[in-house]
């Protein structure tokens, strides 16, 4: 069998440079780290507005309650008054018609 040209023992040569391959992975670390505290303080200040916000959001929630309660409220009392003009009218016409008290009682019981 036929050999390849050229030698297979050729001496193999380390011309790489740890001192700066360190110093370049040193210097990404520190910029790494900076960047990671930078982050961290706008997720720190982040979450303190998004407290706030939460905060405030419940309040107004509550407001709301209140006064859809006061609404309510106040509905039932223009419910209240409508049926009141509507059984004094009707009373009214009941009377106008010549109808007595006693049979104006006896039809609404």
């Amino acid at each position: 069998m036929p050999r390849t040209k050229g030698s297979k023992n050729k001496p193999k040569t380390v011309t790489a440079d740890f001192a700066t391959q360190i110093a370049e992975k040193q210097s990404a670390k520190v910029a790494l780290s900076a960047e990671i505290a930078s982050i961290t303080a706008n997720l720190d200040s982040l979450k303190a507005d998004l407290k706030t916000k939460k905060a405030e959001l419940k309040s107004i929630d509550k407001e709301i309650v209140k006064l859809e309660v006061k609404k309510e409220k106040e509905d039932a009392k223009a419910a209240e008054e409508a049926k009141k003009t509507e059984a004094e009218s009707v009373l009214k016409k009941l009377l106008a018609e010549g109808m007595s008290a006693d049979e104006i009682l006896a039809k609404l019981k």
